[in-house]
C-alpha cells in the first residue's frame, strides 16, 4: 500500500514538476521572455491542441469545395454532372447512329450500291393464269361488318388521309434519253443528252443534301423531298445551290455538263430514290 503510495506521489510530482522556458539571445545572451510551465500542462495543452485542429479540418473538409480534391470523395454536385454526361454521351451515341445510317443510304445513292431483289417467277406467271371469273368475290357477312366499323372509326379521324400525299414531278432538263433505267445493269437512272450548260432545274421542292464535287460523276447535286424521296443529279458543269439550302421546284440548281470520269458527253444522269430503293423516273416525269 506505501508502495503505491509512493509511486502515485512520485508521479504526481513529475506531473506537477515546474520547468521554466527560457529563450536567450544567441548573441549577448540576453534573456528575451519566459515562462513557467510542467508537463501536466503540456500534455493538456497538447490534448486541446489536437482536438481543436481535428474539430477545425473537419469542419473545412466538410463545409468547403476542399473536400471535392480528397481521392473516393464524390459530392452531389459531381453525381449530377456524372449523370447528365451520361445521358448527353448516350444521346450523342444515338445521334452519331442516326447520322451514319443516313450518310451510308446517301454512299449508296451515289454509288448505286443496291442488292436486288430475287422472287419466284413461276408464282406470278400462275397467279396470272386464274381466271377471275372462277373466284368468288363476293363478300362475307364478317367482312361487310369490319368495312363499316373501320369506315366509322375513319369518318371522325382527323389523320385519316395524312399521309396521302401526291404531287407533280417537274422535269429537270428536256432532251433525249439515251440510255434508260436498267437495274440488272445497276443503272439505276436515266441519262438525259441535252445542250452543254444547259439549266438543271429541280424536280420538286426540297433541301440540298449533298453539293460536292466526285471522282467518277463529277458536280453531284441530291436534294431531300417530302414522302422520303431523294432526287440525284449528276456529271454538272456547276452547282448553284449550297449543302441546307431550300429550292422550289423548277428552281434553277445546276447546269449541264460533262464531268467525271464516267461521262460520255453532255448530259444529266438523273436518279429518283424513294424510301431507299431506286425509282424509275419516267414512270413520273416525261423528259421530251
Amino acid at each position: 500500500m506505501e508502495k503505491k503510495e509512493k509511486r502515485s506521489k512520485k508521479i504526481r510530482k513529475k506531473l506537477l514538476h515546474k520547468y521554466r522556458l527560457v529563450v536567450l539571445n544567441e548573441d549577448t545572451f540576453e534573456e528575451r521572455f519566459s515562462f513557467k510551465l510542467n508537463r501536466l500542462n503540456v500534455f493538456v495543452f497538447s490534448s486541446l491542441f489536437a482536438v481543436f485542429l481535428i474539430a477545425f479540418t473537419t469542419l473545412l473538409i466538410a463545409f468547403t469545395p476542399l473536400r471535392e480534391y480528397i481521392p473516393g470523395y464524390s459530392s452531389t454536385s459531381l453525381k449530377k454532372k456524372a449523370t447528365e454526361l451520361t445521358f448527353k454521351t448516350d444521346s450523342l451515341q444515338r445521334a452519331l447512329h442516326i447520322n451514319d445510317q443516313y450518310v451510308t443510304s446517301i454512299r449508296k445513292v451515289l454509288t448505286g450500291d443496291v442488292k436486288t431483289v430475287n422472287f419466284n417467277k413461276d408464282s406470278i406467271i400462275k397467279a396470272a393464269q386464274i381466271d377471275v371469273s372462277e373466284v368468288n368475290l363476293t363478300p362475307s357477312k364478317e367482312d361487310s361488318l369490319l368495312r363499316e366499323q373501320v369506315a366509322q372509326e375513319d369518318k371522325y379521324n382527323p389523320l385519316t388521309g395524312a399521309s396521302e400525299v401526291s404531287y407533280v414531278l417537274f422535269a429537270p432538263v428536256k432532251g433525249t434519253i439515251s440510255e434508260g433505267y436498267d437495274p440488272k445493269k445497276k443503272h439505276f437512272a436515266v441519262d438525259v443528252v441535252t445542250i452543254k450548260d444547259a439549266p438543271v432545274k429541280a424536280t420538286a421542292d426540297g433541301t440540298v443534301i449533298f453539293a460536292e464535287w466526285t471522282a467518277d460523276t463529277g458536280y453531284v447535286m441530291i436534294l431531300e423531298h417530302k414522302d422520303n424521296l431523294l432526287s440525284v443529279y449528276k456529271h454538272n458543269a456547276s452547282l448553284n445551290k449550297e449543302q441546307g439550302e431550300l429550292v422550289k421546284e423548277g428552281e434553277v440548281i445546276a447546269t449541264v455538263g460533262s464531268t467525271g470520269e464516267f461521262t460520255t458527253g453532255p448530259h444529266l444522269h438523273f436518279e429518283l430514290w424513294s424510301n431507299g430503293y431506286p425509282t424509275n423516273p419516267t414512270n413520273f416525269i416525261d423528259f421530251d
